[in-house]
């Protein structure tokens, strides 16, 4: 069947003429608008919302990011965005993630962004992974009867002029338009000595002795309660070997130290304070898993700890519109990180370049510092939900502690994931979760003292 049986069945009762288009097989929306050759600008998409009053469809252009305060505004409604199980269920006839913006055809209240109704011409899935489809403006407008419509997505979006980047093209803006901090000296000592398979607990104790306030850092961090450790801790190399060890204490050291390439603000739910916060209980978290998914500890730490840079990165690039983005963050958690980061960002200027998202910034800026690739993968993918490719396992830890902290308040990003379907990724099941969710408990108020001191 060329579309959806249910969609199908709306378009013929109502008269509504369309044109299927066949493509190649896609994994998901994304991948389909690519693969059709066809412009982004012609497609739409149906963003399927929920509140205590039930489900409805916010329809708008395929390249906009809904505006939820916009819908909040228009409806009088708290909606927040479904999880993909809970739509998989709405559209049983449907391919995974592949629902077609037509709410009508099952029955789902919808609301229309006012652009959608001026098109000439759309593009949007059938339903299926192999297959879109077209209506002409008056197809659409057809098919949209009854719909609410009104200002829907970010000031900005949503007109076809936006042009998309690859993240090579966005390296080599960033790099050609801006002065990115290098690594510092610290910091890049601290890298070279971990990649040096024969270095001793002595020389790496000796490199952090250099800097005083990271040997008080170390040895505060050794002596917490996070470790019990039940005997005196007197220098960094009785911190290496007797508590900590080596890989544990190099990646704490060397995000102390590379953290000082950036000046950004303490306060507010972006600033300084709140990072080193989130950040030690996802390093934590990651770490925990790492034992119970085969991965290496070390590096999932270090994947926790560093997942956030490029947030540092933009506060240091851009001081005020930083301090654009910290206030619409408090000012909208129903909000994603990514939309208000495309309100700030995507103005049209050389700046849009940054509307990829703080996390593929950072990717690519740990890329330039030579971090290990997992770690640049996790960075630069921490955002992208249902990311499946190189190091994807790191991505995934990163983005379940992120979202077990999401429930703690903790983090840039409050919208719900679908943390079973992350578990069931990794191979942890009910228990497993529920176990690593209730080690953070059990560490918070040592993690807090931790962050407090480190941003002090």
């Amino acid at each position: 069947m060329a579309v959806a049986a249910r969609l199908e069945r709306f378009l013929t009762r109502k008269g509504i003429s369309y044109r299927a288009l066949p493509i190649d097989q896609a994994l998901n929306v994304d991948a389909s608008v690519m693969a059709s050759g066809l412009p982004p600008e012609d497609f739409i998409r149906g963003t399927l919302l929920i509140d205590i009053n039930g489900v409805v469809m916010a329809v708008h252009g395929f390249d906009s990011s809904l505006d939820l305060d916009a819908v909040q505004q228009l409806t009088g409604r708290r909606l927040q965005p479904l999880t993909a199980r809970q739509s998989s269920r709405l559209f049983a006839d449907c391919d995974p993630g592949f629902q077609p913006p037509i709410g009508a055809a099952y029955d789902i209240p919808m609301l229309v962004d006012e652009d959608v109704l001026q098109v000439d011409r759309a593009l949007m899935t059938g339903g299926n992974d192999h297959t879109l489809i077209e209506l002409d403006g008056r197809a659409l407008r057809l098919a949209l009867a009854g719909a609410r419509g009104g200002h829907l997505v970010i000031r900005g979006q949503g007109n076809g002029k936006r042009e998309s980047l690859t993240l090579e093209e966005v390296a080599d803006k960033l790099q050609k338009l801006y002065r990115l901090p290098p690594m510092p000296a610290l910091a890049l000592r601290i890298l070279k000595l971990t990649a040096n398979t024969e270095a001793t607990a002595r020389e790496l104790a000796e490199l952090i002795e250099f800097d005083p306030s990271l040997t008080a850092q170390i040895m505060r961090y050794a002596r917490s309660a996070l470790f019990n450790y039940p005997g005196q801790v007197t220098s960094v190399q009785e911190a290496v070997t007797r508590v900590l060890g080596f890989d544990r204490v190099a990646h704490i050291a060397l995000g102390i130290a590379s953290v000082r390439a950036f000046d950004v603000p303490r306060h507010g739910m972006l600033g300084m304070d709140s990072f080193w916060r989130h950040s030690l209980y996802c390093a934590f978290l990651c770490q925990r898993m790492a034992s119970r998914c085969d991965a290496d500890k070390g590096l999932s730490y270090l994947c926790g700890l560093l997942h956030n840079f490029g947030l540092l990165l933009v506060g240091h690039l851009f001081p005020a519109e930083f301090d654009e983005l910290n206030r619409l963050r408090e000012a909208n958690p129903e909000a994603s990180m990514h939309s208000l980061e495309v309100q700030v960002f995507g103005a049209g200027n050389d700046q849009q370049i940054l509307a990829v998202g703080h996390g593929a910034i950072g990717g690519i800026l740990h890329r330039l510092w030579q971090l290990p690739d997992p770690v640049v993968k996790a960075a630069g993918m921490h955002q992208q939900s249902g990311y499946h490719g190189e190091h994807d396992q790191y991505v995934l830890m990163v983005q379940l502690a992120n979202g077990l902290l999401k429930e703690r308040g903790i983090g840039d990003e409050f919208n719900p994931d679908d943390l079973p379907a992350l578990a069931a990724a990794l191979g942890l099941d009910d228990a497993a979760l529920a176990a690593i969710g209730a080690d953070i408990d059990g560490v918070a108020g040592e993690l807090d003292a931790l962050a407090a001191s480190l941003s002090s």
